[in-house]
């Protein structure tokens, strides 16, 4: 590649083709300054938080940011990988940007994963790609659904830090792929062998998906259609009556309405109507995080059980799974069409 350039020209690298995994993020560490690094910089996203900012500056940093670190500290405390000192989520992230990198590597193909918040950066990420001569990145935001406060924020994040690059990479996106048969497929076996590993029968599955205030939804975010599909597909694929799965949304956060009905106030509910045996699972989640393992699987087994519940299984995300990473690998291959 270099043997006709002239002596003095710097090294020409081959060129390669990137896949960049993208992820929300995590805080550092449990501590409260790590917490309150990671709230600040995902609470001031106005993807996250569409309030004008001359009224949620003062909220943000004099209220929330005094208060919730402490407790979010502690519930990451709750679900911290202790031994590589990492947040599951990062360590689960990790593990799928290596186990892809393991199946493209004779594509040629580098694989790395930035957070959209925290640490690695999307930058850091990309700059790591560009150095190793990737001129063609595919950006794959970890959600099956979009909604603008995960998918467009990630893509957001990336663009941001291609701007300021003189010698850009052509880029392409992964599309939300809640509706693709892979994922259709990987997703229903995933739950069909969770249930037959469970020494109870629940009387109903529950597919808990992230909420978003009820605002963003009238303003045109298609998200709350799209959970509800992807436990339609889900359900029609294992063959289960209506009544044998449900759909609710977690993680609501301030006063306002959010999208209903409410996985906690759910889980509560269920035990006086007589359903006491109850799997649930996270679907809106590529990786186990804490948001389905400290708040799913810890504090809402603590709700069910204390309402009158018997039995409550959490089904983990797709993670690194060989069916999860099989799929991933699937949906990759498709969009590097073209470019393989």
């Amino acid at each position: 590649m270099n043997a006709h350039l002239p002596p003095d020209h710097p090294p020409v690298k081959q060129k390669k083709i990137g896949v960049l995994l993208l992820n929300l993020g995590t805080p550092d560490a449990t501590d409260y300054w790590s917490v309150r690094r990671y709230l600040k910089e995902f609470l001031s996203d106005p993807r996250v938080i569409d309030t004008p900012k001359f009224l949620w500056w003062p909220i943000l940093n004099l209220v929330i940011l005094s208060i919730r670190p402490q407790k979010s500290g502690a519930n990451y405390a709750r679900i911290w990988d202790k031994e590589k000192n990492e947040s599951p989520l990062k360590v689960i992230t990790r593990g799928q940007t290596q186990n892809l990198q393991e199946r493209l590597a004779a594509d040629g193909v580098i694989v790395e994963f930035g957070m959209r918040y925290g640490n690695p950066s999307t930058k850091s990420a990309i700059d790591k790609l560009h150095a190793q001569g990737c001129d063609k990145i595919l950006l794959f935001p970890l959600y099956p659904q979009y909604s603008a406060t995960t998918t467009a924020t990630a893509n957001d994040q990336a663009f941001r830090a291609l701007q300021h690059m003189r010698w850009q990479p052509a880029v392409r996106t992964v599309p939300a792929y809640f509706e693709q048969e892979v994922y259709v497929e990987t997703l229903a076996k995933s739950i069909r062998e969770g249930v037959e590993k469970l020494d109870f029968v629940p009387d109903l599955v529950i597919t808990s998906y992230h909420g978003m205030p009820l605002d963003y939804l009238k303003k045109g975010d298609p998200y709350h259609c799209q959970c509800y599909k992807t436990t339609r597909l889900v359900r029609e694929k294992l063959g289960w009556d209506k009544d044998k799965i449900m759909v609710t949304f977690q993680s609501r956060f301030g006063p306002t309405q959010w999208l209903e009905p409410y996985t906690d106030e759910t889980l509560k509910s269920l035990p006086g109507k007589g359903i006491k045996k109850v799997a649930i699972l996270a679907p809106a989640f590529s990786s186990d995080c804490i948001e389905t393992l400290e708040e799913i699987a810890i504090t809402g087994e603590e709700e069910f059980m204390h309402a009158g519940g018997e039995r409550y299984a959490y089904i983990p995300c797709l993670n690194d799974s060989p069916d999860g990473m099989a799929m991933i690998e699937n949906l990759v291959r498709k969009e590097l069409s073209g470019w393989l």
